[in-house]
C-alpha cells in the first residue's frame, strides 16, 4: 500500500509525509475554533491593546452590545475598545467629508479680505495723492482725516458696527474747517484755530451751508451700497465656517455609538472580519446618529443661494471697485464747488460762527494737534501707489479661488442632507449579497430605510433617536437668523438678475443645471434661483455715476471770479488716466481666467 502512494520513497519516508499532512489538518482544525484573525484586525486597525482580544473563543460570554448564540472573540473590555474606535472612525470620516468645504470657505474669506484691503489701500493712496499734489496746503492736517475714513472702511467689512454714511460725513465735517481756513479764505487761518470753538462751528454746521454741495451724500450712499454687499458677504462665510467646526465637533450619543459599534464591529466577534453592512443598514445607523446634522439641510440651502446671490451683488458691474475708485473724484469735486461757492459760504460762515476777520471773544485757542491727534490714533491702512497696477498673479489667482468658489458651493448645497450617504459609500458597504444585517449575515437588508431629519428617526429600526443636539439646534437657530437677517437687509437680492460676466461655459459646469446626483446637486427646495446684482442690494436705486463722470451740481447765477485750485471740474474729471488703469486692472479680477 505504500508503494501505490508513495512509489519512489522507502516506508519511513512515506510515514513523515502522512504524518505531516495529519499535523497540518490538526492545525487548520484548530484555526477554525482560534481568534487569530479578529486580533490580526484588531491590530491593524489600531482599535486597542491587543490582549483585550481572546486567543481563542469563550462560550456564555456576559456581553452588553454584541450577544449571539455560540463563541465569541469578544469579551467586555473588546467591546469597550470597539466602542471607542468606532466613535474616532466615524468622526474622523465626517471630518473628511467637510474638511474640503470648511477649506473652501476659509479660503475664500481670506481672498475677500485681501482684495477689500487693496482696493481701500489703494483708493487711500488715490486720494492722499490728490491732496499731496493738488492741495497741499491742506493735505499736512487732512491725511490724518484720510487715513481715519479708510479705517472706519476697513472695520466695516470686517463686519464691525460702524456707519459707512456716518464716516463719510465725520471726515467732510473735519475737512471744512481746513478747506475754510485754507482755500476759501486763505489768509484768515492764522486768526481761526482749527481746534477752537470757531472749528467746531464750522464742523457743526458743514451740512447745514452745504458747503461741499451734494458730493459727501452721493459719495456716502454709493459706498454704503456697494460695501454693505462685501461687509453681508464677509460675515456669511464666517457664519458658514460656524457652521462646519459645529458639525466637526458634534457629540455621537451612546445610542449612535451602540449603534455603530453593532454594525461595524459585532460581525468580529464571530470571527467575520471580512463582511460588510448592509447599504440600507448602514442608512437608517447614520441617518439616526446624523438626525440632528441633517436639520441643517434647509437653512443650509437658503445659506448657500443668499451666499451666490451676495457674491454675484459684490462683483456684479465691478460696483465696489467703482465706488471706492470714485472717493478721490468725489472729494475732488467737493472742493472745488467749496471753492466755487466760497463767499456765499463766507456769508453765512460769518452769521452763525461769528465774523472771520477776527477772533470770537469766547475763543480759546488750543494747538491744531488736539484734534487731528484722535484722528491719528487710528492705524492707516498700508498705501499703495496709485500708479501701480495689481499683480497679474495675484489677479488670476483670486479669479481662479471665485469661479472655484461658487461651482463647488453648487456642488455643497445639499452637503447636510447626503452626509449619512456619503459615509455609507465605498467599502465600507456591500450592496449584493451576503452583508451584515447587524445580527447575522443575509442575502439582502429586510429593514425599513428611513429618511434624513429627527422627524423621520421615530421609524429607525436600528437607532433610538431621544432628543435633538443642543449645540446642534442652536447652530441651526442661528443659521435661520442669519439667513433672516440678510434677507431683510437685502430685501431685493432675490429678485435681481444674474450676473452675466461669470465667463463663458465655466459656471454652467457647476451650476445646478449640469450637475449630477453624485455631487450632492439636489433641488434646494427653496424656490430661489440663483441672483445677482443690477441694482442696488439694499433696494434703491444705484447712483449711475463712475470714476471720471459727469455730475451736475447747483451754480450761482454770477458765480464768483475766484482761484479754483486743482483746475476745473472738467478738466479734472478728463485725465483719470490711473483709475481707468486700476479700473481695467480690476475688471481682470472678476473675467479673466
Amino acid at each position: 500500500m505504500s508503494r501505490g502512494i508513495c512509489p519512489r520513497v522507502n516506508s519511513y519516508g512515506c510515514f513523515l509525509i502522512l504524518t505531516a499532512v495529519i499535523f497540518a489538518a490538526t492545525v487548520n482544525d484548530v484555526d477554525a475554533y482560534s481568534c487569530h484573525e479578529v486580533r490580526t484586525a484588531f491590530q491593524l486597525r489600531q482599535v486597542g491593546p491587543l490582549h483585550r482580544v481572546p486567543e481563542t473563543p469563550g462560550t456564555d460570554v456576559d456581553l452588553l452590545v454584541c450577544k449571539h448564540q455560540g463563541p465569541s472573540c469578544c469579551t467586555r473590555k473588546t467591546e469597550e475598545s470597539y466602542q471607542f474606535a468606532v466613535k474616532r472612525e466615524t468622526l474622523h470620516d465626517i471630518h473628511s467629508y467637510s474638511y474640503e468645504l470648511e477649506h473652501l470657505l476659509a479660503g475664500h474669506s481670506d481672498a475677500f479680505h485681501d482684495m477689500f484691503q487693496y482696493l481701500l489701500s489703494f483708493s487711500q493712496g488715490h486720494l492722499s495723492s490728490l491732496m499731496e499734489g493738488t492741495y497741499s496746503s491742506l493735505s499736512r492736517h487732512a491725511l490724518p482725516h484720510v487715513n481715519h475714513l479708510f479705517s472706519s472702511l476697513s472695520l466695516y467689512l470686517r463686519g464691525a458696527n460702524i456707519s459707512v454714511e456716518a464716516s463719510v460725513h465725520k471726515f467732510f465735517n473735519n475737512l471744512f474747517p481746513l478747506v475754510y481756513t485754507r482755500l476759501i479764505n486763505p489768509g484768515i487761518e492764522g486768526n481761526i484755530m482749527i481746534g477752537s470753538n470757531m472749528g467746531d462751528c464750522l464742523r457743526m454746521i458743514r451740512q447745514d451751508v452745504n458747503a461741499f454741495g451734494p458730493h459727501p451724500a452721493i459719495m456716502a450712499q454709493e459706498l454704503a451700497e456697494a460695501l454693505g454687499a462685501g461687509q453681508q458677504l464677509g460675515l456669511a462665510l464666517e457664519q458658514g465656517l460656524e457652521v462646519m467646526n459645529a458639525t466637526e465637533h458634534v457629540s455621537l450619543s451612546k445610542e449612535c455609538v451602540k449603534s455603530l459599534m453593532k454594525m461595524v464591529y459585532c460581525s468580529h466577534c464571530r470571527g467575520l472580519t471580512l463582511i460588510k453592512p448592509c447599504v440600507g443598514y448602514c442608512l437608517n445607523v447614520m441617518r439616526g446618529c446624523l438626525a440632528s446634522v441633517s436639520e441643517l439641510d434647509q437653512p443650509w440651502r437658503k445659506y448657500t443661494s443668499l451666499v451666490e446671490q451676495l457674491t454675484h451683488a459684490m462683483a456684479g458691474h465691478h460696483s465696489m471697485e467703482l465706488a471706492l475708485l470714485g472717493v478721490r473724484d468725489y472729494v475732488n469735486e467737493a472742493l472745488l464747488y467749496a471753492q466755487l461757492h466760497g463767499p456765499l459760504i463766507t456769508a453765512t460762515v460769518d452769521k452763525v460762527c461769528g465774523l472771520s476777520t477776527g477772533k470770537p471773544a469766547s475763543v480759546q485757542p488750543t494747538s491744531p494737534e488736539v484734534t487731528t491727534s484722535k484722528v491719528a490714533s487710528f492705524s492707516p491702512l498700508p498705501s499703495v501707489a496709485p500708479s501701480k497696477p495689481l499683480p497679474e498673479q495675484w489677479l488670476g489667482q483670486f479669479a481662479h479661488l471665485r469661479r472655484e468658489f461658487l461651482m463647488y458651493l453648487q456642488r455643497y448645497k445639499s452637503f447636510f442632507a447626503a452626509l449619512p450617504e456619503m459615509l455609507c459609500e465605498g467599502e465600507n458597504v456591500v450592496d449584493d449579497a451576503t452583508c451584515w444585517s447587524g445580527d447575522d449575515v443575509v442575502e439582502s437588508y429586510s429593514g425599513r430605510v428611513v429618511g434624513n431629519g429627527l422627524h423621520a428617526q421615530r421609524q429607525n429600526p436600528e437607532v433610538r433617536v431621544r432628543i435633538p443636539n443642543p449645540t446642534l439646534a442652536d447652530v441651526k437657530e442661528r443659521l435661520e437668523n442669519f439667513n433672516q437677517e440678510t434677507q431683510q437687509r437685502f430685501p431685493k437680492l432675490g429678485q435681481m438678475e444674474v450676473w452675466d460676466e461669470l465667463g463663458s461655459g465655466e459656471m454652467a459646469e457647476g451650476s445646478s443645471t449640469d450637475c449630477d446626483d453624485e455631487d450632492g446637486c439636489q433641488a434646494s427646495g427653496d424656490g430661489q434661483s440663483q441672483t445677482s446684482n443690477t441694482q442696488s442690494p439694499g433696494g434703491g436705486k444705484p447712483i449711475a455715476r463712475q470714476p471720471g463722470g459727469d455730475s451736475q451740481h447747483e451754480s450761482p447765477s454770477k458765480p464768483p471770479l475766484v482761484k479754483v485750485i486743482g483746475g476745473s471740474a472738467s478738466t479734472s474729471r478728463a485725465q483719470p488716466w490711473n483709475v481707468a488703469l486700476l479700473s481695467a486692472a480690476l475688471f481682470l479680477l472678476w473675467t479673466a481666467f
